[in-house]
């Protein structure tokens, strides 16, 4: 996650414990961390899940949470692995 102002920032802070906390309690949720990259504005993400549908299924949450709704305009910059195309 790359934040491009001090707002953005200040949001990811505000709701990150809550988004660690909830998603590390997801069925299927085998790995989440968030690290801060230097100068404050960065974050490394690293996830993983069982399965696909475990995945998708972290990724409707998200996007449905508070925490998706406080960062939807965040860039983002990842690289899925494993994840077979929807049927």
């Amino acid at each position: 996650m790359i934040c491009h102002t001090q707002e953005e920032a200040d949001a990811v802070r505000r709701h990150l414990d809550a988004h660690i906390e909830r998603t590390r309690a997801e069925p299927g949720c085998l790995l989440f961390e968030i690290t801060p990259l230097g100068g404050g504005r960065a974050w490394s993400v690293e996830e993983l899940f069982t399965d696909a549908q475990a995945f998708r299924a972290h990724q409707r949450r998200t996007a449905e949470s508070e925490w998706g709704r406080a960062t939807a305009g965040i860039e983002r910059r990842y690289r899925i692995e494993g994840l077979p195309p929807e049927e």
